[in-house]
């Protein structure tokens, strides 16, 4: 884990590059050391209809969310918190100069009794490296 998920106005698509603002945060995250590299997932999603304060259409938004498997410290999670949101600020910060855009950022614990996993994604990692 980390599951991050960005849902944003369609209109961001115009004003910067989604598919690489997902890889920047990847990229965040797994530098913060805090989070199992295989675990790291992000993926974004597009709200074609969306009213944003006064109701100019010329408002967009990004906001990211954080789910992780529970048993990380406050401190250590709001330090990843922290580096992520501000990975996500510095990509967007050429956006944010011209336009009006919202950026926010939520971290939340998965409960792992409720939470079942299984994948193989680590098994193709080591097959990867050996």
């Amino acid at each position: 884990m980390p599951h991050i998920t960005l849902d944003y106005s369609a209109n961001m698509e115009e004003r910067t590059d989604i598919a690489a603002l997902c890889s920047h945060l990847r990229q965040a995250a797994a530098a913060t050391g805090v989070f199992p590299l295989a675990g790291i997932r992000v993926r974004a999603f597009a709200a074609n209809y969306v009213s944003i304060a006064d109701g100019n259409p010329q408002h967009g938004y990004i906001d990211i969310s954080v789910r992780l498997r529970a048993g990380r410290d406050l401190d250590t999670r709001k330090r990843a918190a922290q580096a992520v949101f501000e990975a996500a600020q510095s990509f967007l910060e050429p956006a944010m100069q011209q336009h009006s855009i919202a950026l926010s950022l939520e971290m939340r614990d998965i409960d792992p009794g409720l939470s079942p996993k299984c994948g193989t994604i680590r098994d193709h990692m080591q097959k990867a490296d050996q």
